[in-house]
Parts: structure tokens; sequence; C-alpha cells
């Protein structure tokens, strides 16, 4: 049987008040005697009563919605780390008693794509956003930042104007990278390679600052051919490995890849190549990927407490939304995990 919709009007007439008291207990206004609030609320559970969120929000209360802004042209459901991170932001926002509402968005530059993301927050369909994915600097995002939205962006430097609407929380890009070479310095390889990232993006740029600060460090050569164009999907490590293996050139004896997405594509290019890993050739990546201890060999990569991150960012854009200040921006720890990918020499 189809449920009748009621409105407020007709709560109050039930329960023999006025409309503006409906609304008083709705909205938790203390300043309605308890006999009262009982009643309407009584009223209220057994009509199935729900407000009309539309006109709560014209009203000026919160949709108790955040938007997540996810920017890939690729399928993310085949990255665990990004459906680790969308998951981590409706398990948190749940937490705190917020639905969130997802995006995907294929080229942030096209002028449709930025006008359905304004679309969403101009309609007050949510009280704040999350973007992840961002290039260095976003036309949209700048753009609601200066329209007064709350925006929480995932990996992006902090803006000098100090915006409190603006909420950015960076990885430890150039730190992460920078350990990973150590290391391979550390094992004696002095002929190193890399596998770069999308070099739009503050890690792709960051990432590879941090492997030429160390291969400068230790005055070793950074070749050009070695230095492979990227993005941070496995198709791009698979695709830059098959390119340096077929030009038939000498091989490093060690690659840094800008992610563990990318290690695991090389690492199936040298399979199909029948180069051994770590004998021939020592791979390392970043983040610790959910399958880079399961690989062939097992991925040695730079772990990214990238849970602690991601929840913290979904915290303080809720906080921010309610009034509330952030206790402290976490620090972002980092962890060699050494596996079998690398070899010393």
């Amino acid at each position: 049987m189809r449920v009748r919709e009621i409105n407020s009007t007709e709560i109050a007439k039930l329960a023999g008040v006025s409309r503006s008291t409906v609304s008083r207990v709705i909205n938790n206004y203390p300043n309605v005697p308890q006999n009262t609030r009982e009643k309407v609320l009584k009223v209220i559970k057994e009509n199935n009563y729900y407000p009309n969120l539309f006109g709560q929000v014209l009203a000026g209360a919160k949709t108790g919605t955040i938007v997540l802004i996810t920017i890939d042209d690729g399928i993310i459901s085949s990255d665990p780390i990004h459906t680790y991170l969308i998951t981590r932001v409706i398990e948190t926002a749940a937490d705190y008693g917020y639905y969130v509402l997802t995006m995907v968005i294929r080229d942030s530059k096209s002028q449709r794509s930025k006008d359905k993301i304004k679309e969403v927050f101009h309609q007050r369909r949510v009280d704040g956003g999350i973007v992840m994915g961002v290039n260095k600097t976003e036309e949209f995002v700048e753009e609601l930042v200066e329209e007064g939205f709350i925006i929480g962006i995932l990996d992006q430097e902090a803006s000098l104007r100090g915006e409190s609407n603006r909420i950015t929380y960076g990885f430890p890009n150039k730190q992460s990278a920078s350990m990973a070479t150590e290391y391979l310095v550390r094992l004696n390889h002095r002929n190193i390679g890399v596998i770069n990232g999308n070099m739009n993006r503050l890690a792709g740029i960051k990432r590879y600052e941090g492997f030429v600060e160390v291969m400068k460090k230790y005055g070793l050569t950074i070749r050009q051919e070695w230095v492979l164009p990227g993005d941070f999907n496995k198709q791009s490590g698979y695709n830059a490995m098959v390119n340096l293996l077929v030009r038939g050139v000498e091989l490093p004896t060690a690659i840094f890849t800008v992610n563990d997405s990318v290690a695991l594509g090389a690492l199936k290019a040298l399979e199909e190549f029948s180069v051994s890993v770590p004998d021939d050739i020592s791979i390392i990546g970043v983040d610790n990927h959910l399958l880079s201890e399961y690989s062939t060999p097992a991925l040695t990569t730079v772990k990214v407490d990238f849970e602690e991150i991601i929840e913290s960012l979904t915290v303080h854009v809720i906080k921010t939304i309610l009034g509330e200040k952030m206790d402290k921006v976490p620090k972002m720890n980092l962890e060699l995990l050494v596996r079998d990918s690398c070899k010393k020499i």
C-alpha cells in the first residue's frame, strides 16, 4: 500500500499545536515544553513524517551531505587505493552523521564538468566537498573557494592566502621518493631509472624532485633514456617499461616507480620479457598498494598512511561545516617495507 505523504501543517493539527511549534521541535529548539515536545514527536513517529529537505535548506539548515569529487580518466574501481580512499571518506562521514554524494569527473577542464560540479553547490545539495585527483591548480576549485564554499583538497599545496574554507592535505611526496631512492643507493645501485607520474599533479612533480635530489646528493648521473613518462596507474607502468625494453638500450640496475600501481605494471612487463626481478633489475615503489605484498616478487615500497590522511581531511571538512575547530593536522609518517623486489649489488 502506498504511504500517504503528510506535511507539517497536518502534524500540527494532529498534535494540537501550531505549525511553528512543530518546526521548533524538528529543529530541536530549547524553548518548547517537554510534554509538548514529546506529544509532537509521538505524532511524527506514528505518521512516519520526514521534513522536506529542500524546504529546510531554503530556510538555511544543513543538508548533512558532502560531495566527494574524484578526477580520473581511467577505471577507478580497478585501483584498490582509489577504492579504499573513497570508502574511508564514506565511512568517516557516516561516523559524524553525514552522507556522501560521489561524482567522477573525467576531464576537470571541460566546461560541462565544471558546470555539473558547481550546480551541486549552487543548488545547496551539499554543505561542502572533498576533491581527489587534482592537478597542481584546478580552476573550478579556485572558483568554489572564492565563492565561499567549504572545500577539502587532497594532495595539493596549501594556499598562501590562508582561506578558512580551503582545507588542503598533502601526501609526503618528496620525502617518500627520497626514502625509496636512498634505499636503492644503500644497496649500491648507481645506475637508477625512474618511471614518473602525471607531471600536472603535485605528486608527480614532488616525487620526481625527491628522486632528483637524492641522485644529485650522491653525484649520480640521471640518464634521460631512463627517465620514463607515466601516470599513476598500472597500465602506464607497463607501457613505460615495454617502451624501454623494446628500445634495446642498456638497462639501469634499479628503477624507482612513482607509486606501487606503476611498479606492478612494470613488473608485468619485465616478466613478459624474461627480465628477472631482482636479479637483473631492482624495482621499488611508494604507497604500499593493497596488492604489493602479493606480487611476484613481493614489492619493496614506502608505506604512506592513507587512512590517517583521508580520515583527518574528512573530519576537518565536516568540523569546519559545523563551525568546530580541528584539533591538529596529523603528521604524515613513512615506513620502508623491505620485501623481495630489490637486491644489493
